[in-house]
């Protein structure tokens, strides 16, 4: 039986977005609870890995901060594995759009990444062990640790946002 743990990646700077996108407004609601309300429609539970959010539950990156998304999805994987969930469907928090069967996309055997946004993901706990790893040799991008372990790239329907600066979103 698979138990979801929804991974808000959120322990990124901005620097080009030049404030905190979380809580940018796309349709009149903040990033962060749009990308929230798509993960809960699909998952048991949501974290936000790498920030202080209030209102939310909230797991620092690891083994520390800094070290991009593999440091949120590492301490998601953990987090998962000791609280009995199988698998963690990951996202950033500058998808606004994803879609609310999102899981059900990516299931099929071992991880599965967007070939677009490879932040949005469904990773089995089994690739905790093997993401300590690879961050302990040095290892940095999520392409080359989601190549390393197999992971399927998944084409969507349609491309998903991916909201890096303010232009990114349309006109209110």
């Amino acid at each position: 039986m698979t138990k979801l743990l929804g991974a808000i990646l959120a322990g990124g700077q901005a620097r080009r977005f030049g404030s905190d996108k979380a809580h940018a407004l796309y349709e009149g609601t903040r990033l962060i609870d749009r990308v929230t309300a798509a993960l809960l429609a699909q998952c048991e539970a949501v974290v936000v890995c790498g920030r202080d959010e209030a209102g939310f539950a909230c797991i620092p990156d690891w083994p520390e901060a800094g070290m991009g998304p593999l440091g949120g999805l590492a301490a998601a994987l953990r987090h998962a594995e000791a609280q009995g969930f199988t698998h963690v469907l990951s996202a950033g928090v500058d998808a606004p759009d994803l879609p609310h069967d999102l899981a059900a996309m990516l299931t099929g055997q071992g991880a599965a990444i967007v070939e677009s946004q490879p932040v949005v993901g469904l990773w089995p706990i089994t690739a905790a062990a093997l993401l300590e790893t690879f961050l302990g040799e040095g290892g940095r991008s999520l392409y080359r640790f989601a190549d390393r372990i197999g992971a399927r790239r998944a084409e969507l329907p349609r491309p998903l946002m991916n909201v890096n600066r303010p232009e990114d979103l349309p006109p209110a």
